[in-house]
């Protein structure tokens, strides 16, 4: 068999529907669109929220909740990350601006510690927030904590 001999299975493939092309073709008139209004104009989009005149699903549900333009968004440090991060990168300490020198964090973001795993090197920690955990665990290694202000 060669690329010439082959042929599409029967019924796989059909003819493209022809529209306006007279009224005996069966589509022709107004094209399968109907009598006026937009959807038989040509360019018609819905938009996408349009439901047709039935009360929006975004005006039908309640609202809930509210946004506290006082939060406060960490990047957060699990103590088991930080001793394959000070291999990776070579940190002498482990600050904020080291952090972002390594493109770790971003420049305005806020470091907190917590003090899930284990942690085995000697540091000192300049961030923002610490759990009481993690700052028992860092000193208990020879460690310490330095809070910046926030």
């Amino acid at each position: 068999m060669n690329l010439h001999q082959l042929r599409t299975e029967h019924g796989s493939t059909n003819k493209e529907k022809r529209l306006g092309r007279g009224e005996a073709s069966g589509k022709g008139g107004t094209s399968t669109k109907g009598n006026k209004g937009g959807q038989s104009r040509t360019g018609y989009k819905s938009k996408r929220s349009h439901e047709g005149g039935q009360m929006p699903i975004q005006r039908r549900l309640p609202k809930r909740g509210f946004t506290n333009v006082h939060r406060e968004e960490y990047k957060v440090f699990n103590l088991g990350q930080i001793d394959p991060l000070l291999e990776k990168y070579e940190l002498k300490d482990f600050s904020i601006e080291t952090l972002y020198a390594n493109g770790l964090i971003g420049r305005t973001d806020k470091i907190k510690i917590l003090g899930n795993g284990e942690l085995k090197a000697k540091l000192v920690f300049k961030v923002n927030a610490v759990s009481e955990k993690a700052k028992a665990a860092i000193e208990a290694t020879g460690g310490s904590v330095e809070l910046l202000v926030k």
